[in-house]
């Protein structure tokens, strides 16, 4: 064998060798997409003290709804407040839909309407849903639309998805507050 073919073999040995010294080659895993983080609203109910249980009821109802908001009270680090009073015009939201605002109970309105669903349905101002008078009980947007008699005080599958959605991405920056008014719930 001469000398030439032993260097060529020997080189093309070292070649087929050599990546299996240096350990297999593989393509690095692919860590699967980061989940999303829950953002917290932090509501302060002591301003609504006659409401303060049905106001964790509505927050509750919310939580145990939603996926990507979670509503927690926490009067040092709220951003959104609960108030109570008498007004003509009824319980409100004046809210920028983004979980910042003030929501207003109606005692005069309390007295007629299912006070959980009243403050889960002015919660969900907050959260970013409009109203939806013409609405079926099943939706908590209907509001007072569907009588006294309506106490659903859960979002339906639809808002769900529609919250869940606006707040996909987190927590967003403030934009101007509305006075969202509810004559009839």
């Amino acid at each position: 064998m001469s000398r030439k073919s032993l260097v060529s073999g020997a080189v093309g040995l070292a070649l087929v060798l050599a990546p299996l010294g240096a350990g297999q080659a593989a393509a690095a895993p692919v860590a699967p997409p980061a989940a999303e983080a829950v953002t917290t609203v932090y509501y302060d109910a002591s301003g609504a003290p006659s409401f303060a249980s049905q106001i964790r009821q509505g927050a509750q109802n919310w939580n145990s709804s939603v996926s990507n908001v979670q509503l927690v009270e926490d009067s040092s680090r709220a951003t959104l407040t609960y108030t109570e009073g008498n007004d003509p015009s009824g319980s409100y939201a004046q809210t920028d839909g983004h979980g910042s605002g003030t929501i207003f109970i109606d005692y005069t309105q309390a007295e007629q309407y299912n006070t959980v669903r009243i403050t889960a349905h002015e919660t969900g101002h907050a959260l970013g849903l409009p109203d939806h008078y013409s609405g079926p009980c099943s939706e908590l947007m209907s509001g007072g639309g569907p009588g006294t008699s309506c106490t659903n005080a859960y979002p339906n599958s639809a808002e769900v998805a529609e919250v869940d959605d606006l707040w996909a991405y987190g927590f967003r920056a403030a934009g101007p507050q509305v006075r969202i008014y509810d004559h009839a719930g």
